[in-house]
């Protein structure tokens, strides 16, 4: 008897071992005054025969690299590699880390495991990464579509740079970098830094708040429809929208299949939206409140967000583009943010579709509870992206 526990006491310890052995450690440097980074690479066209010359939009962020006598980088104090094509929706939460379904990154920090954000004023900054606050030098870099990390590919390939800038950041402050194409008909390339001030802000829990931005190329929105081919999953959106827009707003209740408006918000004019891709002020935060439906309990609610993009002169109660599926001149784009993300109005099928802005998750001793959130949504020529920031929320109580 002894011996079969010595012989399970041995294998166990084994285990454990061979555990322990396929772990890899990671030492963090702790960062003095830091600034926070969030990167999203916008460069969202596809390559086909019309662009078979320009570089897949693939890329590796260098900060502060060093250079060899070619001027080829051979280190740099940060790299954020694999940065793919954004995706619709940048949720609450880190949701890439850890997960090793692709080695392509749809943001930065994402799946990188370095040192990240804290909670500032009551808002979660675990998305964005601690970087040392002053001047840098951002280097983003084409690279392949492979899994090798970018300094460990063939010199050759190493040469490629997209965009090679300077940029102060500040201290405790938030920013959001975009790479993004600035000309449409050129293909010149650039970024676009923004400083958040939602940690600043006096903001209600009872309230969602959601801001705006068309960040589009310029000349993107007069050229052919048959160049904008790459966009299908935003439709009307998808050929683009005229340089100044309304936003009108309403909320719908999904209620036994049937979607019902909200009463007194719906058709609400929000406010006016302009194409701008080079000034960095953030742009005016709209709201609604969290329990607009009077039928809901104040604990969890089902409402869901519509945002009615309209030509000056227009509105949504006198739409002449309401029956037409897609082509509406540029003069309307609806985006509708369901419960799921992937529903329609009945009988329209020319609104993007993005994720609900209320966020509905266990917490407390209820499951689930609603929870109020800042969102931004971004246009970026025929696509369009939602981001969304939450308040740290009570644990659930099992």
């Amino acid at each position: 008897m002894p011996q079969l526990r010595l012989q399970s006491f041995l294998y166990c310890a084994a285990i454990l071992l061979l555990l322990a052995g396929g772990c890899s450690k990671v030492d963090y440097v702790k960062i003095e005054d830091p600034a926070y980074l969030r990167v999203f690479n916008n460069l969202n066209y596809s390559i086909g025969l019309n662009n078979k010359d320009e570089a897949v939009p693939f890329l590796t962020m260098l900060i502060d690299p060093e250079m060899d006598a070619n001027g080829m980088p051979v280190k740099a104090a940060i790299t954020g590699d694999f940065l793919d094509q954004r995706e619709p929706y940048a949720p609450p939460y880190p949701s890439h880390v850890g997960s090793s379904i692709s080695y392509k990154n749809p943001e930065y920090p994402g799946k990188e495991n370095v040192l990240v954000g804290p909670v500032l004023n009551g808002f979660d900054l675990s998305s964005w990464a601690q970087i040392p606050s002053g001047k840098h030098r951002v280097v983003f870099m084409f690279r392949p579509v492979n899994n090798v990390p970018f300094f460990n590919l063939d010199s050759r390939l190493k040469k490629n740079i997209l965009i090679d800038t300077t940029m102060v950041l500040d201290a405790k402050e938030v920013y959001t970098l975009h790479v993004l194409q600035k000309n449409f008909q050129t293909k010149k390339n650039g970024v676009y830094l923004r400083k958040e001030n939602f940690q600043k802000l006096s903001l209600s829990d009872s309230l969602v708040y959601v801001n705006f931005y068309n960040m589009s190329a310029k000349g993107f929105e007069e050229a052919e429809n048959s160049a904008k081919t790459g966009y299908e999953k935003s439709g009307a959106l998808r050929y683009g929208i005229r340089e100044h827009m309304n936003i009108f707003s309403s909320l719908f209740t999904s209620e036994l299949s049937m979607l019902k408006p909200v009463y007194a918000h719906t058709n609400k004019f929000m406010g006016k939206l302009s194409r701008n891709s080079e000034v960095l002020e953030v742009s005016k935060y709209y709201s609604f409140p969290l329990f607009a439906d009077p039928k809901s309990d104040g604990i969890q609610t089902n409402i869901w967000q519509r945002f009615d993009l309209m030509a000056p002169g227009m509105n949504p109660e006198n739409n002449p583009y309401e029956s037409i599926s897609l082509n509406t001149d540029r003069n309307w784009a609806p985006i509708n943010c369901m419960l799921d993300g992937k529903s329609q109005l009945q009988g329209n099928d020319n609104a993007a579709q993005l994720p609900n802005m209320v966020v509905n998750i266990h917490s407390g001793k209820y499951n689930p509870r609603s929870f109020a959130t800042v969102n931004t949504i971004e246009i970026v020529n025929g696509n369009v992206y939602l981001t969304t920031i939450q308040r740290k929320y009570p644990a659930p109580i099992y």
